[in-house]
């Protein structure tokens, strides 16, 4: 396992350089020659690896995450020892990496002050004025048959005053049957779409009138209660952060566009007309 392990962490390997730290908060936790690397730079090598392995404690690791600080020192040492940073191709590669990190860095920034808590309770309240913000909720029970005969005839015993609880439990072939058809509380989106409408259109305590086909068969449905509420600010908050990602990457492009200088040219480098 360790020797497995180790291999695989060895794939994984990414070149650094030491960071310095105070002894006390930092200690070091290995050497190569005059370099030190210290905790902090064993808990970054960590967060690196892939879920799999970042799913055991960072002490069951320890030592192969070592020999990935060691061997990536290892190997950078061996690297300037035989003048590679004067590659034109390792020069190239440096300045396509630096370019990546500074592009990326730029728009970090842009995000974090644009999703930071002020904006997303701002972009909450926001959305909580718009009159589409409130989730509808239906309180329902079924009864689930095979043809649409049985469902009409379901209706017409409610007609005449049957219990639709005392019904769903000697006639219905849903696994909710047990319980008289009962299915919960649901928001839009949780039933399919036919079984969805027919729900939300009907008023509490009434049943549908018209047998509901679906994939599953015939439903003849029961609204108990419907209620309107408002979703939270947590509920909320992944999607508003996500808008408001993507619309401060949006505006930092459109700011770095502006006024500058950019010409197009044909994939064959001939000027576009």
């Amino acid at each position: 396992m360790t020797r497995l392990l180790r291999f695989g962490l060895a794939l994984l390997l990414v070149l650094g350089t030491a960071s310095a730290a105070s002894a006390q908060e930092d200690p070091v936790v290995a050497k190569v020659g005059d370099t030190e690397f210290h905790r902090t730079d064993l808990e970054q090598s960590y967060q690196e690896l892939p879920e799999q392995f970042r799913q055991m404690p960072i002490e069951a690791i320890y030592d192969p995450l070592l020999d990935r600080l060691i061997d990536g020192q290892l190997l950078l040492e061996a690297a300037e020892a035989e003048n590679l940073a004067s590659d034109a191709d390792v020069e190239a590669a440096i300045a396509r990496a630096r370019a990546d990190v500074l592009r990326q860095t730029l728009i970090e920034r842009a995000v974090v002050a644009a999703t930071d808590d002020a904006a997303l309770k701002a972009a909450y309240e926001e959305r909580a004025s718009q009159p589409d913000f409130a989730i509808e909720e239906v309180t329902a029970r079924h009864i689930l048959v095979e043809t649409e005969e049985e469902a009409k005839a379901v209706i017409a015993e409610l007609d005449g005053g049957a219990d639709f609880t005392q019904l769903a439990m000697e006639r219905s072939t849903d696994p909710a049957a047990a319980r008289g058809g009962e299915l919960g509380s649901f928001r839009r989106g949780a039933m399919v779409p036919e079984f969805e409408a027919a729900a939300f259109a009907l008023e509490p305590g009434s049943y549908s009138k018209e047998p509901v086909q679906t994939q599953f068969g015939y439903h003849v449905i029961l609204v108990e209660a419907k209620e309107t509420t408002n979703p939270t600010f947590e509920e909320t908050a992944p999607e508003l952060r996500a808008e408001l990602a993507r619309t401060a990457v949006e505006d930092l492009l459109a700011e770095v566009r502006e006024g500058a200088e950019v010409e197009r040219f044909n994939i064959d480098g001939t000027p576009r007309e």
